[in-house]
């Protein structure tokens, strides 16, 4: 379900979301006490080390030799033992891997789903961590077992020592100083500079972190958005059904220029062919539902390790509606909506944003006696039905 934004929250030291994203987010730390009161590790360290082994899992092993930085990359055949002290194992898309991960997730989506990312976990020995540094974007350091400690602030000086495997801040002036137990938290902006020493040999901590794309990546999706338009115009497939995603503006003209004189200088190239050039981008449809289809497809865009299994024994949606049960999004799913438009897993649905959608959507979940799957079209149904057929959605029954 939706959080109530105005609701105050454990979650956040008893703050509603709504003044939590006012007063903290992208603005400055907040440590919160017993955040999840009584919390235990929803996931076991053995499994995190088993996960490790494998390649479809993103890790990373960090330690320090004779006082210099090391990292490596996974899958480990062999971790160091249990008792030896300094080293850091961090397993990334964790909320890939297990339902509970995925739900304490789903904790935190009073941020809009569009800049959740992933939920990265780290178990370490007496004295590890990764080493001062900062992140570009949010994150929420929830401890999990054992005792961390963080050292953080907002120094403007975020030179990094050159030659490393790793980002470490050349000079780390922190201006807090605390202890995370289990069930502790601790949100950090954007280039909050920190440091997390483990102070045990169980210790675990788990990062809900937060996408923030560059504005350079922003524009090259939307030029590309638009190609896609102009590509639809001249009669190529494009989208993910093979239609044009968005009515684009006629381009199949080709360049005339009656009137040209003799060339001189053969070799330079004519105004008029510039001219005309930067004459099409007048005719491109920059709007909020071009953007839309840009950020929307690549927001939903499934993490590279996502693995879809469809079930055996799905229902034909098409054939009968379930009169009881749900439709389930799987957690590997991602779906968002804008006006009209549905997107899932990197593609654009061809059915427009109907109010079931948006419901499975905000909830991740559309109970199937729910009035408004009365009123979904014959291709609504057939789509929901493909999806279950990839495994993006399940049918839970009552």
């Amino acid at each position: 379900m939706p959080i109530d934004p105005h609701t105050a929250l454990p979650l956040l030291g008893g703050l509603s979301p709504a003044g939590f994203m006012r007063r903290h987010w992208q603005r400055k730390p907040l440590l919160i006490r017993q955040a999840i009161p009584d919390f235990k590790p929803p996931i076991p360290a053995s499994t995190l080390k088993k996960l490790a082994r494998q390649d479809h899992v993103e890790s990373r092993l960090i330690w320090r030799e004779q006082g210099r930085w090391q990292m490596e990359r996974g899958p480990f055949a062999r971790l160091p033992k249990p008792r030896e002290p300094d080293w850091t194992l961090l397993l990334q898309s964790m909320d890939l891997q297990d339902d509970a991960i995925c739900a304490l997730m789903q904790q935190f989506r009073f941020v809009p789903d569009a800049r959740l990312d992933d939920v990265m976990i780290s178990i370490a020995t007496t004295g590890g961590g990764v080493g001062p540094h900062f992140d570009s974007y949010d994150v929420f350091l929830l401890q999990a077992a054992g005792r961390r400690r963080w050292r953080y602030g907002m120094q403007k000086d975020l030179s990094l020592e050159p030659g490393l495997p790793l980002k470490i801040l050349s000079n780390f002036q922190p201006d807090e100083d605390v202890v995370l137990e289990p069930g502790d938290m601790l949100y950090l902006p954007p280039q909050a500079a920190h440091d997390g020493i483990a102070m045990d040999d169980d210790c675990m901590t788990i990062s809900i972190g937060f996408r923030a794309p560059s504005l350079a990546t922003l524009a090259r999706g939307l030029l590309e958005a638009a190609a896609d338009q102009t590509s639809a115009r001249l009669g190529q497939s494009c989208g993910p059904y093979g239609d044009p995603p968005l009515p684009g503006p006629r381009l199949d003209g080709i360049y005339r220029d009656p009137g040209q004189p003799a060339s001189t200088h053969p070799a330079e190239l004519p105004d008029a062919l510039i001219e005309t050039t930067l004459g099409t981008l007048d005719k491109l449809r920059f709007d909020a539902a071009l953007a839309a289809r840009f950020l929307g497809c690549w927001f939903t865009e499934p993490n590279a390790l996502s693995v879809f299994t469809p079930a055996d024994d799905a229902p034909d949606l098409q054939a009968r509606w379930p009169r009881q049960g749900a439709l389930v999004l799987d957690r590997r799913s991602r779906m968002l909506y804008r006006d009209r438009q549905v997107f899932i897993n990197g593609e654009a649905a061809p059915v427009p944003a109907a109010p079931a959608l948006r419901t499975l959507a905000d909830e991740r979940r559309l109970d199937c006696d729910d009035a408004r799957c009365l009123r979904l079209t014959e291709d609504a149904r057939a789509c929901l039905s493909d999806w279950l057929s990839a495994g993006w959605l399940h049918y839970v029954a009552a």
